[in-house]
């Protein structure tokens, strides 16, 4: 039997959405076993124990997994946000011994936690808010990044797609200081969201569909993007950054950047974990006010394959790795090759020479690209005869990758023939 895991932040609204959920989900997958994580506190007022009861006696394909309770003192925080943030904070080692045991007896598949990450468990993020909400919180990193101020001290009206202008001062009050533990707790949710496998949402489309529309059919034309991101270890110097970045707004193309900060200079340092990148510092001054109608900087990781896969995306300036370059062959996305480390000069002049499916990026001396460059490669990319024809190779290789993986492709009968020798 297979087990979905759900964790939920303690409040009863969180539980009542989360029910509904797992008696949908277990409606059409009765097979299913759903084991729901809970932390009730000992400061809850309310009558979360006994419905908590009554659902298990309704619902006995449901299970909860009570988490040890967390003694803390209201006292000592500012709201009930800060509080709820300390409590999951302190409560993770408690939900890693969770899926560990539960993982013993069962397949774990689904999961709606952070910490699930260092068991390789699928993501998913339920929004038990609004639709609108789901969607400020996607674009809070961008607003974050636009300014150093805090909301509670501006007077902006922020335009989101889908949703009314909204006054600085009219933010949920865990975002309006800058300086506060709560607004870096939802600053983190806001980042880990874009990781995550799905979103669900508890809403339905003519509710809200202004903002369901804007999240599900990006208002940015077909192909017209352009994906810079270059591989777990690809790092630059903060000077080749502002390169890259001048040389896009020089394009005057949509894009979507994956950015990190640079390498530390301490070779001690090289193999721990990099700061999150500081985009304000990094970056030549009003760049992400300047390109925020056509582009968006996403800090250290985007879900590459799904990037990829979206209609909007049109051209990929890559470092070659051959995971990146493989993705963007079973997409159909051509590519600018950028090579960084390792093979991947080699992997370069096959994409470029044989394969046909990329167009080169010139460097200077020290292996420099400058803004010039980047802005004649992607252009080139986009909009010339060279850029066509590396895209119609692309589409193709794309049609040749998905018969190979059909059932009865090259790849499938390959496989199942080594996997029929072990018999």
């Amino acid at each position: 039997m297979e087990t979905i895991v759900l964790y939920l932040s303690p409040g009863m609204g969180h539980l009542i959405s989360m029910v509904e959920l797992e008696k949908l989900i277990h409606k059409h997958h009765p097979s299913f076993s759903i084991i729901v994580l809970t932390l009730i506190p000992s400061l809850n007022t309310g009558t979360t124990a006994s419905d908590v009861h009554n659902i298990s006696a309704t619902f006995p394909a449901i299970t909860f997994h009570h988490l040890p309770d967390i003694p803390i003192d209201p006292q000592l925080y500012s709201s009930m946000e800060a509080i709820t943030i300390e409590l999951s904070r302190l409560s993770a080692p408690n939900i890693k011994n969770a899926l560990q045991s539960i993982s013993l007896s069962s397949h774990i598949t689904c999961n709606v936690m952070s910490v699930a990450t260092n068991f390789n468990i699928p993501v998913y993020y339920f929004s038990t808010s609004s639709a609108c909400f789901l969607q400020l919180l996607i674009n809070f990193p961008t607003l974050h990044g636009t300014s150093t101020g805090s909301f509670k001290d501006m007077k902006t009206l922020f335009q989101l797609p889908g949703i009314p202008p909204i006054a600085s001062s009219e933010m949920p009050d865990p975002l309006l200081d800058r300086t506060s533990t709560v607004y870096s707790y939802f600053l983190k949710i806001s980042e880990n969201i874009a990781r995550s496998n799905g979103i669900l949402v508890n809403t339905f489309e003519s509710l809200e569909p202004k903002v369901i529309n804007a999240m599900t059919n990006d208002s940015q034309p077909s192909k017209s993007v352009v994906n810079l991101c270059f591989g777990s270890l690809g790092l630059f110097s903060s000077d080749q950054l502002k390169e890259i970045a001048i040389g896009l707004e020089m394009t005057g193309h949509r894009f979507l950047w994956v950015v990190r900060s640079p390498p530390s200079n301490n070779t001690e340092d090289r193999f721990l974990p990099l700061p999150e990148p500081d985009l304000n510092l990094l970056l030549p001054e009003g760049f992400l006010d300047c390109t925020k109608d056509r582009g968006f900087v996403a800090k250290n990781w985007v879900p590459q394959v799904a990037v990829l896969s979206h209609k909007s995306v049109g051209g990929f300036v890559t470092h070659c790795g051959w995971n990146s370059v493989f993705e963007a062959a079973c997409t159909g996305v051509p590519m600018v090759a950028w090579p960084l480390y390792v093979e991947h000069r080699f992997n370069k002049v096959v994409l470029v020479e044989e394969m046909k499916l990329a167009l080169p990026m010139d460097e200077s001396d020290g292996r420099r690209v400058a803004a010039t460059e980047v802005e004649k490669r992607v252009e080139q990319l986009m909009e010339s005869e060279e850029g066509k024809a590396v895209r119609s190779m692309a589409m193709k290789r794309k049609e040749d990758g998905e018969k190979a993986m059909s059932n009865d492709g090259s790849s499938r009968v390959t496989l199942y023939k080594l996997v029929a020798s072990w018999l």
